[in-house]
């Protein structure tokens, strides 16, 4: 908890300048050299309970093992934000992204509902069950297998005010958002998601994608183009953690998955 009782919140990590340190931000201070070009992908596994219900009714999964796959093969670090619905319900892939180094685990709530009203087309939250959604979608993630998910939170939709920052506080999490967002759902050219992404990347950059089979059928193949351009471009990619300790002026050792 910040000593303003709200969970921060990270949008992105230090901005590096050319002259050497880096640019503070809305995400995170200044400090390290230019010359480490970092961004986190990080991936929504979201499912709510009404989903689910659909899904096994129609037979659908929302998983996405290629795209597992093609992290593994790329040696690409990520961060995974799982709603302990997804968790419980893909509980075998949780299992096997908790257990897998390359990957670290954060939360996207239980049920993939809104913390505020009138987020795009999510349900609302009673307040009340604000600090709940969070401590009960670490605990599903953690019955799947994930043994140690980090403190890291996503509120669905990426909607929050200062009441849901100030309700979820006593869970010690930190929130993280991002400020590229991917628009993958629906999308079927994985060379124009790719090429979508590559335009908005910066130092520092923390990308939202989806898991999802079902919603997002191109990721998995865009990130098999997207991995290699960003490296060819000078990116080291690393996990949340590490841009959230640069973003406290920390300078953590890089992640051991994390990789050129």
């Amino acid at each position: 908890m910040s000593a303003s009782g709200r969970v921060p919140v990270l949008r992105h990590g230090p901005r590096y300048s050319e002259g050497g340190k880096g640019a503070a931000g809305p995400g995170g201070t200044a400090g390290r050299t230019s010359g480490d070009r970092v961004v986190a992908l990080t991936f929504d596994a979201a499912l709510s309970p009404e989903d689910a219900k659909r899904a096994a009714e129609d037979g659908v999964r929302h998983d996405n093992p290629a795209l597992f796959t093609a992290l593994r093969r790329a040696k690409a670090p990520a961060t995974v934000f799982m709603t302990g619905v997804w968790a419980r319900t893909h509980r075998d892939r949780a299992r096997a992204i908790g257990r897998d180094r390359l990957f670290e685990v954060g939360s996207l709530s239980l049920s993939h509902h809104a913390f505020t009203p009138d987020c795009a087309d999510l349900p609302a939250l009673a307040p009340d069950r604000h600090l709940a959604e969070v401590r009960e979608g670490l605990k599903e993630i953690r019955a799947a297998g994930v043994a140690r998910p980090t403190p890291y939170f996503r509120f669905p939709g990426g909607c929050h005010d200062d009441r849901s920052r100030r309700a979820v506080a006593p869970a010690g999490v930190t929130a993280v958002a991002g400020d590229v967002d991917a628009a993958d759902t629906g999308a079927s050219d994985p060379e124009e998601l790719a090429g979508r992404v590559l335009k908005k990347i910066r130092p520092g950059s923390v990308v939202i994608l989806r898991w999802d089979r079902e919603r997002a059928p191109a990721t998995a193949a865009a990130v098999g183009r997207l991995v290699p351009e960003l490296r060819g471009r000078g990116y080291r990619l690393v996990h949340v953690s590490e841009l959230v300790a640069a973003a406290m002026g920390r300078a953590p050792a890089p992640s051991p998955a994390s990789s050129r």
